[in-house]
């Protein structure tokens, strides 16, 4: 069944997790950072219950600091955030919190930076080593459920040879240039769910013909019909929107036909548009073949 904006999805720890977030990736500046407060809380406003967020992005502090001026109870919401690359374990003292809901591995790989400051790939600690930390938290009841980020078929066989724990969500780059077919059928079969970011593919994707003309004819925006093309495909979806209106949109999603779905699912090439390769054929000081891309 598809979902709908208002449902939640059972995670495979037993836990619900609503099928709609609101990002917070903010530029990396303290007023854009500290900003995210105040959207946040329009977001509690708009009917968001999951919020997501990560260390790297620097706005787990104001994501607290929301959920505290909101007055909403703290099991009310769903909170979503990641583990750096570079391994710096400060979540819950920036979200001045307890347990987080779901806590993800941000990336396969684990980084550092050279002497100019350049990202590279180091060795070690693993993925295999970082899960069995993220598990021992797991254990401990700071995170309700885990799961990983940017992870392909290849690195996930890898993980679950060793696994205690199956990862319950699987965030990755998904939208109608790059559907993910095979990865979702995998994770299904695994009873990972998968979770998009980058759900528009950006004006990219929302400016394709297809796309612009399903609008029309719904009398939505373009964004609001590729949101429902995930919902009608049971894909949890991050939208980041910093406007209350845009928020409230977010929400407020057509139910596609299957002959629209179908239109949609025609326009997958497997285009990243987030998270590509650099002209060396390297993200994040991985190659495409290591990442399993």
């Amino acid at each position: 069944m598809p979902f709908l904006p208002g449902d939640s999805v059972t995670l495979s720890t037993g836990i619900q997790m609503p099928v709609i977030a609101n990002g917070s990736w903010a530029p990396p500046t303290g007023n854009a950072r500290a900003e995210v407060k105040n959207w946040t809380l329009t977001a509690f406003k708009a009917g968001y219950r999951h919020i997501d967020t990560a260390q790297v992005y620097g706005t787990e502090k104001s994501v607290g600091l929301a959920l505290k001026e909101s007055g909403l109870k703290r099991e009310d919401v769903f909170i979503t955030t990641k583990l750096p690359c570079n391994l710096s374990d400060e979540s819950l003292s920036n979200l001045g919190f307890d347990y987080v809901d779901l806590y993800l591995i941000h990336c396969p790989q684990c980084v550092d930076k050279d002497v100019s400051g350049k990202i590279k790939a180091v060795t070690s600690p693993t993925f295999v080593e970082v899960w069995a930390e993220i598990e021992n938290i797991f254990e401990q009841k700071k995170a309700k459920a885990i799961g990983v980020s940017n992870f392909s078929i290849k690195n996930l066989e890898i993980l679950l040879k060793t696994a205690k724990v199956v990862p319950a969500v699987n965030q990755v780059e998904l939208h109608p240039y790059l559907a993910q077919n095979d990865l979702r059928e995998y994770c299904k079969g695994k009873g990972i769910v998968i979770e998009a970011y980058t759900p528009s593919g950006y004006s990219k994707v929302r400016n394709d013909p297809v796309i612009v003309e399903i609008a029309q004819k719904r009398k939505a925006t373009p964004n609001q019909v590729i949101l429902s093309w995930h919902l009608a495909r049971e894909t949890v979806i991050v939208p980041k929107s910093e406007n209350e209106g845009r928020q409230k949109e977010n929400l407020d999603l057509p139910v596609l036909t299957e002959d629209e779905v179908k239109q949609i699912d025609a326009l997958d090439h497997g285009e990243r548009i987030c998270n590509k390769p650099d002209e060396h054929g390297m993200l994040w000081g991985w190659t495409m073949e290591q990442l399993g891309w």
